[in-house]
């Protein structure tokens, strides 16, 4: 009797992944994507003038009209993971929005509700901490330009919750939001400013930048608009973050065109790896006619030809083109680029303040140091004056190259090795030190260009460069004392006040520390 009902339970089981797998089949996410993206470009056009921002990775999918990204975790929002998090602080986003006076940011989620939890929480919290942090900024420079205290009078602390009648540091929240959680955050608010202040963010230039606070506002597809009634942005009392959610609540329901019938899925484009094929969002937009045309039935095998034929061209051109391998699925990579400060060329590659693009990775410097990160198939087409430090797991011609200002080093992630990038991290310091001695210009690329180079990055700048202007010191700063975590963690905000596609893994951060306080030894270079 029990084996019967096993084999019951077992055949029932089958069925409803059997029903799973041909709900979420790979027409069934593009053609979803395809419908949400009209809902985004909606919402665009109702304020044109803001910039779009796709908060990765999901958000990359709905629009082939990003003029950036930004990376606001759910997890930071969730329930019993509240955090603020300062190796995501997204400065790029806070000084883009000063200049165009707001922006939008595009999500989407799965679980059936109206917003992620990034928009529920992760963006509300950060507005909220960094206005806070500006007005800290702004009443302690008003101070020190006060006669009395340059008399000699002591800054008192300053409480930002004691507020000001034309800055705004509440919190706002959504109404789903319960008072339980609002009243856990507003507790917790003090201690993420403190975490930020002490991070080195460089908060100045936003707080003179930025004339109005921060707030977000959320809108959905259930959300009601009277297009008669829509404000100017500039009118509101605040510096408006849009969080535009593309999900339908629907949930997966069946819908029917005069050629086909398909199935909508939520928040689609989560999980690329799970269900993309090897297909990107650069590659979907530019041939997005043919592929929702094609229909269900034929859809696998043109993303098949489409994919192919660009890593075929790609080959071609000589850059990287290794073989995609499509993950088994059970049911069933990108950002764009803000360069802060003056363009920066080399050789045929010109990278500037402002271009846009969905899909482009240039070469990142940090400030006014010859320590570049991007992409490895960019830096294979940079200057041969460029010396590389090649990241990648897969090895990319660099014919072009003197041997000696080449380094291959194929470290894996965290996730497939936990000690990959710390076993590497010595040879990456010593070659590093070696080429920026000579005074060459040095480019750190990984597959990406946003976790295993960045983290690289930080271990070189940390290592080589002094704590004030980022000089090149020859490790001079690091023999005279230990790395702590709060160093590590100021140098990371440097970083990604430049790398501004920055997504360093928490594992990978681990083996960088590990290593800077001497898991591992950096050889000597004569």
């Amino acid at each position: 009797m029990e084996e019967e009902e096993h084999r019951r339970s077992q055949n029932i089981y089958k069925i409803c992944r059997s029903i799973k797998r041909r709900d979420s089949s790979l027409y069934n996410a593009l053609r979803s994507i395809y419908e949400d993206s009209i809902f985004v470009g909606e919402i665009a056009q109702l304020w044109p003038e803001l910039p779009l921002l796709a908060n990765l990775r999901c958000g990359l999918w709905y629009s082939p009209n990003f003029h950036s990204n930004c990376y606001f975790k759910s997890t930071d929002g969730h329930t019993n993971n509240l955090s603020f998090s300062t190796a995501r602080l997204n400065l790029h986003v806070a000084l883009l929005v000063a200049q165009r006076g707001g922006c939008i940011i595009v999500d989407s989620t799965r679980k059936g509700k109206r917003f992620p939890d990034s928009m529920s929480k992760t963006i509300p919290i950060w507005t909220c901490v960094l206005n806070r942090a500006i007005l800290n900024y702004k009443r302690k420079r008003d101070r020190c330009d006060c006669p009395q205290n340059q008399s000699g009078t002591t800054n008192e602390p300053v409480n930002p919750d004691q507020g000001s009648s034309d800055w705004d540091c509440s919190l706002h929240l959504p109404l789903w939001v319960s008072e339980t959680e609002k009243e856990m955050i507003g507790k917790r608010l003090e201690g993420w400013n403190m975490e930020l202040e002490a991070s080195g963010a460089d908060i100045a230039s936003i707080a003179l930048a930025l004339r109005k606070p921060l707030r977000p506002l959320w809108i959905s597809q259930k959300t009601v608009i009277w297009l008669n009634e829509v404000p100017e942005f500039d009118s509101w009392d605040f510096t408006p973050i849009i969080l535009v959610s593309t999900s339908s609540l629907s949930g997966s329901q069946q819908r029917t065109t005069s050629e086909f019938s398909w199935n909508y899925i939520a928040g689609a484009g989560d999980d690329e790896e799970s269900w993309a094929r090897g297909l990107s969002p650069d590659l979907f937009w530019k041939h997005v006619n043919d592929i929702i045309s094609s229909g269900p039935d034929t859809c696998n095998q043109k993303i098949a030809n489409i994919v192919e034929n660009d890593r075929v061209c790609r080959a071609y051109r000589g850059e990287n083109a290794p073989q995609v391998s499509v993950r088994p699925s059970k049911c069933l990579g990108s950002t764009s680029k803000v360069l802060i400060g003056e363009s920066l060329q080399l050789d045929s590659i010109t990278v500037a303040e402002g271009e846009k693009s969905s899909y482009y990775h240039g070469i990142l410097f940090l400030g006014s140091t010859n320590i570049g990160v991007c992409k490895s198939q960019l830096a294979m087409e940079a200057s041969p004056a460029c010396c590389i430090l090649n990241c990648d797991r897969e090895s990319v011609s660099a014919s072009l190259h003197n041997p000696e200002m080449y380094l291959h080093l194929p470290i894996l992630d965290s996730k497939l090795d936990r000690r990959s990038l710390l076993r590497n991290l010595p040879s990456a310091l010593n070659f590093a030190r070696s080429q920026l001695r000579q005074g060459n210009t040095l480019l750190i690329c990984c597959c990406n260009g946003e976790d295993i180079s960045v983290c690289v990055c930080l271990a070189i700048f940390t290592s080589f460069y002094d704590e004030t202007a980022g000089n090149f010191d020859d490790g001079r700063w690091l023999s005279k004392r230990l790395i702590t975590k709060l160093e590590l963690r100021r140098r990371l905000v440097f970083v990604c006040k430049y790398v501004v596609n920055a997504r360093p893994s928490r594992g990978n951060l681990k083996q960088v520390f590990a290593c800077l306080t001497g898991e591992c030894i950096i050889p000597s270079v004569s």
